[in-house]
């Protein structure tokens, strides 16, 4: 179970226990006193189990977050739009990064979006997000291994004993 659906669960199980303390004839500043909360939450609680019933009213009721900016008409042509290859939108290379496919969202459905979202919702369609390796050219190993070994342990710092 996921953290966060652990924690409403708990939170749920507080409401219900709000609701029977006060079928036992408890009072709204005792109910509180006794869970921990404020005694305006305990008479939410309780006014939202008489109003839509016991277990409607005092479950879980999770924030549903941003609506997305994408319909589904157009979540559902982004495969076909990614198929084509990265080149043919003008990208050097056939690797898809975050900021490609929202730069090609934003051209084709005129949606600007943002790199975190466009990770999920690839996750989400199946495809994984590729990072391209960029190493220079002119990159010479045996140089760089070299300078490992001679220089750098030059520059290292290297702490101090102190005397005993």
């Amino acid at each position: 179970m996921k953290t966060s659906q652990a924690r409403l669960d708990w939170r749920a199980g507080r409401r219900r226990r709000a609701w029977e303390l006060k079928q036992a004839g408890w009072k709204h500043t005792e109910i509180a006193a006794a869970l921990g909360v404020t005694r305006g939450a305990v008479s939410q609680w309780l006014k939202r189990a008489r109003v839509e019933g016991v277990e409607e009213g005092l479950r879980a009721h999770p924030a549903s977050g941003r609506p997305p900016k994408l319909t589904l008409e157009q979540r559902a042509q982004l495969p076909a739009l990614l198929d084509r290859g990265a080149e043919a939108y003008g990208f050097r290379g056939q690797v898809w990064t975050c900021k490609r496919v929202g730069a090609v969202i934003r051209r084709t459905c005129g949606v600007p979006s943002d790199p975190s979202p466009i990770a999920r919702l690839l996750h989400r369609l199946g495809y994984r997000v590729q990072r391209p390796v960029e190493r220079a050219t002119q990159r010479d190993e045996a140089a760089i291994g070299g300078w490992w070994e001679q220089r750098w342990p030059a520059l290292k710092k290297t702490r101090v004993a102190k005397p005993t």
